[in-house]
């Protein structure tokens, strides 16, 4: 009996002007907005498959997931029926929609797929009143640069009409192949249903050697573990990965399923959201802690009795120990890279292994383009994201996998490690104070008044004293890039200040939001003697702070007492 094809509709559509993408491809707003505003989703997938040109679309392939947040099912329903009317010819999507963002830039590279779509809005809350996302991955399988984010920008303010298959359901929870005749369509549409965990599962198995963390988990000299995957989509990989295949207790994975809400916490892997894993970490009975966030590209590290490794540390101790992994072993080391806030820790590691530093804007498609190029290996950001080589995207899981690998080889805990690294390369003490749900024009003007300030040429060599700390204007500037490898320049990304003894002070908006704004300081102080790092970040980082806050005026501007977060 023959099906009857599933016909193609063209719906006439509006414009909103408020579709332009944050960065990487994405677009992120409070789930009512996807929900309540007609057509706002299909308006948006229209503007992000058009940005593909028809000749590199038409039978192309595509990669689909979602973190599992509330709206994720109806979304990818959308998604799908929109690709088959748009010439996709085959969606590869994993079982019940759930794909970690790391499994989506593993798949689109295994199978060399056009790009991918992936619905999150990474460590943002969840369920009806929190945030969604969709966010565009390109063939590298990494975030969407600017320019095509700028063109599905240009096409959404003029878009009249979208391409949808209605009528066509697809089975998520069904693994293998379903084929659908499309009207005017030569060729069936074809979806694949995949193991969300298999193809990153088998990438994992040819960086790591399973055989070492194993024994560290399960051996004579065995440390108790705790994860948290926050009921994000890391729980299904964390049982599969950590348990399963490399032996650890089934209780040392917690928070594994996952929730539309997360369970009502935002899956934000830093101390102010990981209290569960804090406190137990406190207890003393586990060696190593970690936390994964909703999409499973961020990650935070902590050692017995809770000790705390900030993701910049974390980075330039990564640096340091890549002799432990054996990828790094076979493929050698060529660069690392590190976002512009992000402490200079790992700059102390790359000169004593000689190795070229790429400070960069925040945002991982900048490291993409520089490890197509060959020039990068190893890169990280101060917000707890850090990756190689062997992806285009930042991954959580991976990093625990090195921790762990280096934790086996050099049999200290992580505190010992640490210590270790800040004895050999000085400790940058280091924190991110977060004002978070600002007005927006507030913001700007903030940041538009302190450039002025910081700009002047009367700023240059002034000093500050707050009690016994003299700080010395070394140099000011609003942080500009200039890609090495296709020359593009990239401005207005952060305001610093850097002192006459390498302590900085940056200022930046945040991109992730659209209705509200979120300004960052950062303040990173060196210190060499090991006899002084032992204080707390906040105490030696006080006087910077207060820097910060005078020039600013930030509480006085916005009528806060202090910072929403602080790591």
């Amino acid at each position: 009996m023959e099906r009857t094809p599933i016909p193609v509709l063209t719906v006439q559509t509006s414009p909103y002007e408020d579709q332009r993408p944050t960065g990487g491809g994405g677009l992120r707003r409070p789930t009512g907005i996807f929900e309540s505003q007609r057509n706002y989703l299909p308006n948006f997938v229209q503007s992000l498959l058009s940005s593909v040109d028809l000749r590199d679309r038409q039978g192309c392939t595509m990669v689909v997931g979602s973190d599992g947040r509330y709206f994720s099912k109806t979304a990818i329903e959308i998604v799908v029926q929109m690709a088959a009317a748009n010439g996709i010819g085959r969606l590869v999507i994993g079982q019940n929609g759930i794909l970690s963002t790391p499994a989506v830039s593993c798949i689109i590279r295994k199978i060399k797929a056009a790009g991918g779509i992936i619905l999150t809005a990474s460590h943002s809350p969840g369920g009806p009143g929190g945030e969604f996302g969709v966010k565009f991955e390109v063939a590298n399988g990494g975030p969407a640069p600017d320019v095509v984010s700028d063109k599905i920008y240009q096409i959404s303010k003029t878009l009249e009409e979208y391409a949808i298959c209605p009528d066509l359901r697809v089975d998520l929870s069904r693994i293998g192949r379903q084929e659908f005749d499309l009207e005017n369509k030569f060729k069936p549409f074809r979806v694949e249903i995949v193991d969300s965990v298999d193809i990153y599962l088998n990438l994992l198995r040819s960086i790591f050697d399973f055989n070492v963390i194993r024994n560290l988990l399960t051996g004579p000299n065995q440390i108790k573990i705790r994860i948290d995957a926050m009921n994000g989509v890391m729980g299904p990989y964390v049982r599969r990965i950590l348990c399963d295949e490399l032996g650890a207790p089934a209780n040392s994975a917690i928070n594994c399923i996952p929730l539309e809400d997360f369970g009502g916490q935002p899956p934000d892997p830093n101390l102010t959201y990981a209290t569960a894993l804090l406190e137990a970490m406190r207890g003393g009975e586990y060696g190593f802690g970690a936390a994964l966030d909703a999409d499973g590209d961020r990650y935070m590290i902590l050692g017995q009795n809770g000790f705390f490794v900030n993701a910049s540390d974390s980075l330039a101790i990564i640096a340091a120990n890549l002799s432990c992994i054996p990828y790094f072993c076979h493929m050698g080391v060529r660069g690392f890279g590190r976002s512009m806030p992000t402490s200079t820790a790992l700059d102390k590691v790359a000169k004593v292994m000689k190795i070229p530093v790429y400070e960069t804007p925040t945002g991982w498609r900048y490291f993409s383009n520089l490890m197509d190029s060959g020039r990068c290996s190893l890169c990280g950001e101060e917000s707890f994201g850090t990756g190689s080589d062997h992806l285009r995207e930042k991954d959580g899981l991976w990093a625990v996998l090195v921790w762990l690998s280096i934790l086996a080889a050099r049999k200290q805990s992580v505190e010992e490690i640490v210590r270790d690294h800040w004895t050999k390369f000085g400790r940058h003490y280091y924190c991110r104070f977060d004002y978070e749900a600002l007005e927006p024009r507030t913001a700007y003007f903030i940041m538009r008044d302190l450039e002025a300030l910081i700009t002047d040429k009367s700023f240059s060599h002034q000093q500050f004293a707050v009690g016994s700390n003299i700080y010395t204007v070394e140099r000011t500037d609003s942080f500009e890039y200039i890609d090495p490898v296709d020359g593009t320049v990239t401005k207005r990304q952060g305001l610093r200040i850097i002192f006459s003894d390498a302590s900085r002070l940056i200022f930046r908006m945040s991109a992730s939001s659209h209705v509200r704004a979120t300004l960052r300081i950062y303040a990173e102080s060196y210190e060499k003697d090991p006899s002084q790092h032992s204080k707390e970040p906040q105490a030696v980082l006080s006087p910077l702070i207060a820097i910060a806050l005078k020039i600013s005026q930030i509480h006085g501007r916005t009528g806060r007492k202090g910072p929403t977060v602080i790591t």
